[in-house]
Protein backbone atom coordinates (compact mmCIF):
# COMPACT_ATOMS: atom_id res chain seq x y z
CA UNK A 1 0.00 0.00 0.00
CA UNK A 2 0.85 3.28 -0.76
CA UNK A 3 1.97 5.24 2.67
CA UNK A 4 -0.67 8.62 2.32
CA UNK A 5 1.47 12.50 2.74
CA UNK A 6 0.37 15.19 4.88
CA UNK A 7 2.26 18.45 4.53
CA UNK A 8 1.14 20.60 7.37
CA UNK A 9 1.39 24.01 8.52
CA UNK A 10 0.61 25.95 5.19
CA UNK A 11 1.12 29.19 5.40
CA UNK A 12 1.46 30.82 1.72
CA UNK A 13 -0.80 29.22 -1.59
CA UNK A 14 2.78 28.71 -3.26
CA UNK A 15 3.61 26.10 -0.80
CA UNK A 16 0.17 24.52 -1.01
CA UNK A 17 0.59 24.50 -4.82
CA UNK A 18 3.98 23.24 -4.59
CA UNK A 19 3.18 20.51 -2.09
CA UNK A 20 0.28 19.07 -4.45
CA UNK A 21 2.61 19.61 -7.15
CA UNK A 22 4.93 17.34 -5.59
CA UNK A 23 2.31 14.69 -4.93
CA UNK A 24 1.04 15.57 -1.15
CA UNK A 25 -2.43 13.92 -0.46
CA UNK A 26 -3.37 16.13 2.17
CA UNK A 27 -2.58 19.74 3.73
CA UNK A 28 -2.54 21.13 6.78
CA UNK A 29 -3.78 24.93 8.22
CA UNK A 30 -2.83 25.44 11.85
CA UNK A 31 -5.38 27.19 13.87
CA UNK A 32 -3.66 27.87 16.89
CA UNK A 33 -2.48 31.07 17.52
CA UNK A 34 0.87 30.58 19.57
CA UNK A 35 1.78 28.35 16.94
CA UNK A 36 4.43 30.09 14.14
CA UNK A 37 2.96 28.36 11.57
CA UNK A 38 -0.81 30.07 12.47
CA UNK A 39 -3.04 31.24 9.91
CA UNK A 40 -6.21 33.37 10.04
CA UNK A 41 -9.85 32.48 9.04
CA UNK A 42 -9.07 34.75 6.22
CA UNK A 43 -6.22 33.43 5.05
CA UNK A 44 -6.88 29.96 5.19
CA UNK A 45 -9.98 30.90 3.30
CA UNK A 46 -7.99 32.52 0.70
CA UNK A 47 -6.03 29.55 -0.12
CA UNK A 48 -8.56 26.81 0.14
CA UNK A 49 -10.63 27.88 -2.28
CA UNK A 50 -8.09 28.01 -4.60
CA UNK A 51 -6.78 23.98 -4.55
CA UNK A 52 -8.30 21.36 -6.59
CA UNK A 53 -9.96 18.37 -6.14
CA UNK A 54 -8.80 15.48 -4.36
CA UNK A 55 -6.60 16.92 -2.48
CA UNK A 56 -7.32 16.82 1.51
CA UNK A 57 -7.56 19.78 3.40
CA UNK A 58 -6.83 19.77 6.83
CA UNK A 59 -7.92 22.04 9.74
CA UNK A 60 -5.91 21.80 12.93
CA UNK A 61 -6.86 22.89 16.13
CA UNK A 62 -5.65 22.71 19.97
CA UNK A 63 -8.24 22.81 22.41
CA UNK A 64 -10.30 25.42 20.87
CA UNK A 65 -13.74 27.06 21.58
CA UNK A 66 -16.59 25.34 20.11
CA UNK A 67 -17.69 28.55 18.33
CA UNK A 68 -14.54 29.37 16.67
CA UNK A 69 -14.24 25.61 15.37
CA UNK A 70 -17.64 26.34 14.14
CA UNK A 71 -17.19 30.19 12.81
CA UNK A 72 -13.57 28.32 10.48
CA UNK A 73 -15.55 25.27 9.15
CA UNK A 74 -18.54 27.50 7.80
CA UNK A 75 -15.98 30.10 6.69
CA UNK A 76 -12.88 27.75 4.83
CA UNK A 77 -13.22 25.13 2.44
CA UNK A 78 -11.82 22.20 4.80
CA UNK A 79 -12.98 18.84 4.55
CA UNK A 80 -11.01 17.51 7.86
CA UNK A 81 -10.41 18.41 11.23
CA UNK A 82 -7.26 17.15 13.44
CA UNK A 83 -7.59 17.77 17.00
CA UNK A 84 -3.98 18.47 18.70
CA UNK A 85 -5.36 18.81 22.27
CA UNK A 86 -7.12 17.23 25.17
CA UNK A 87 -10.21 17.14 23.18
CA UNK A 88 -13.06 14.53 24.21
CA UNK A 89 -14.64 12.03 21.75
CA UNK A 90 -17.87 13.66 22.67
CA UNK A 91 -16.71 17.26 21.39
CA UNK A 92 -14.30 15.73 18.58
CA UNK A 93 -17.52 13.78 17.21
CA UNK A 94 -19.99 17.12 17.67
CA UNK A 95 -18.50 18.67 14.20
CA UNK A 96 -20.00 18.11 10.44
CA UNK A 97 -16.89 17.34 9.81
CA UNK A 98 -14.73 13.75 9.99
CA UNK A 99 -11.72 14.16 12.31
CA UNK A 100 -8.42 12.57 12.99
CA UNK A 101 -7.10 12.60 17.24
CA UNK A 102 -3.78 13.45 17.88
CA UNK A 103 -1.72 11.23 20.06
CA UNK A 104 1.49 12.62 22.22
CA UNK A 105 3.83 9.22 22.84
CA UNK A 106 4.45 10.33 26.45
CA UNK A 107 5.49 7.83 28.92
CA UNK A 108 3.19 4.62 29.88
CA UNK A 109 0.62 5.56 26.80
CA UNK A 110 -1.47 3.38 25.90
CA UNK A 111 -2.23 3.66 22.22
CA UNK A 112 -5.28 0.63 22.22
CA UNK A 113 -7.14 2.24 24.86
CA UNK A 114 -6.66 6.05 22.81
CA UNK A 115 -7.99 4.11 19.72
CA UNK A 116 -10.99 2.31 21.64
CA UNK A 117 -11.83 6.14 23.23
CA UNK A 118 -11.59 7.76 20.20
CA UNK A 119 -13.43 5.15 17.95
CA UNK A 120 -15.26 8.10 15.95
CA UNK A 121 -11.87 8.97 14.70
CA UNK A 122 -10.91 8.02 11.21
CA UNK A 123 -7.55 7.80 12.16
CA UNK A 124 -5.07 8.27 15.10
CA UNK A 125 -1.82 10.85 14.59
CA UNK A 126 1.44 9.74 16.40
CA UNK A 127 3.54 12.81 17.51
CA UNK A 128 6.25 13.41 19.81
CA UNK A 129 5.36 14.05 23.62
CA UNK A 130 7.37 17.25 25.33
CA UNK A 131 5.77 18.71 28.06
CA UNK A 132 3.43 21.75 26.84
CA UNK A 133 4.12 21.72 23.30
CA UNK A 134 0.80 20.76 21.33
CA UNK A 135 3.08 19.44 17.83
CA UNK A 136 5.55 20.71 15.59
CA UNK A 137 8.45 20.25 17.96
CA UNK A 138 11.06 18.72 15.44
CA UNK A 139 11.67 15.93 17.50
CA UNK A 140 11.67 11.79 16.77
CA UNK A 141 10.12 9.34 18.92
CA UNK A 142 11.04 5.71 19.82
CA UNK A 143 9.06 4.25 16.90
CA UNK A 144 9.50 0.79 18.38
CA UNK A 145 6.77 2.12 20.84
CA UNK A 146 4.49 1.54 18.43
CA UNK A 147 2.77 -1.83 17.87
CA UNK A 148 3.40 -3.85 14.83
CA UNK A 149 -0.58 -4.32 14.96
CA UNK A 150 -2.97 -1.57 15.14
CA UNK A 151 -6.93 -1.11 15.30
CA UNK A 152 -7.21 1.96 13.20
CA UNK A 153 -4.87 3.68 10.39
CA UNK A 154 -1.59 5.41 11.62
CA UNK A 155 -0.49 8.86 10.98
CA UNK A 156 3.60 8.76 12.02
CA UNK A 157 4.56 12.47 12.68
CA UNK A 158 7.39 14.39 14.71
CA UNK A 159 10.69 15.00 13.02
CA UNK A 160 10.24 13.73 9.86
CA UNK A 161 12.67 14.71 7.08
CA UNK A 162 13.90 13.29 4.05
CA UNK A 163 16.97 11.88 5.65
CA UNK A 164 14.74 9.34 8.02
CA UNK A 165 11.01 9.05 6.33
CA UNK A 166 12.21 6.18 4.07
CA UNK A 167 13.16 4.28 7.66
CA UNK A 168 10.18 5.30 9.38
CA UNK A 169 7.95 4.18 6.54
CA UNK A 170 10.40 0.67 6.24
CA UNK A 171 9.70 0.21 10.47
CA UNK A 172 6.37 1.27 11.13
CA UNK A 173 4.05 0.98 8.11
CA UNK A 174 2.08 3.92 8.91
CA UNK A 175 -1.24 4.42 6.92
CA UNK A 176 0.25 7.87 6.17
CA UNK A 177 3.16 10.54 7.72
CA UNK A 178 2.55 14.35 8.70
CA UNK A 179 5.34 16.51 8.05
CA UNK A 180 5.58 20.34 9.10
CA UNK A 181 9.21 21.32 9.66
CA UNK A 182 10.81 18.89 7.88
CA UNK A 183 10.27 20.61 4.47
CA UNK A 184 10.72 24.57 5.63
CA UNK A 185 13.45 27.02 4.81
CA UNK A 186 11.68 28.56 8.09
CA UNK A 187 8.83 28.35 10.19
CA UNK A 188 6.14 29.09 7.85
CA UNK A 189 8.22 29.04 4.72
CA UNK A 190 8.02 25.73 3.05
CA UNK A 191 10.86 24.91 0.96
CA UNK A 192 10.32 23.38 -2.96
CA UNK A 193 12.99 21.07 -3.08
CA UNK A 194 12.59 19.78 0.20
CA UNK A 195 9.02 19.04 -0.08
CA UNK A 196 10.35 17.39 -3.71
CA UNK A 197 13.14 15.27 -1.61
CA UNK A 198 11.02 14.17 1.07
CA UNK A 199 7.60 12.61 -1.34
CA UNK A 200 10.81 10.66 -3.36
CA UNK A 201 12.44 9.49 0.19
CA UNK A 202 8.49 8.19 0.69
CA UNK A 203 8.33 6.37 -2.37
CA UNK A 204 11.78 4.88 -1.45
CA UNK A 205 10.12 3.67 1.66
CA UNK A 206 7.21 2.51 -0.12
CA UNK A 207 9.36 0.14 -2.53
CA UNK A 208 11.04 -1.25 0.36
Amino acid sequence: MRTRVKICGICHIEDAQAAIAAGADALGWVFYPPSKRAVSLEQAAAMTVLLPPFVERVGLFVDDERQRVEQIIQRVSLSLLQFHGDESPEYCESFSLPYIKAIRMRPGINLAAEAQRYQSARALLVDTYQPGVPGGTGQVFDWQSLPAQFSKPLILAGGLTASNVAQAITQVRPYAVDVSGGVEAQPGQKDASLISAFMQEVGRGDAS
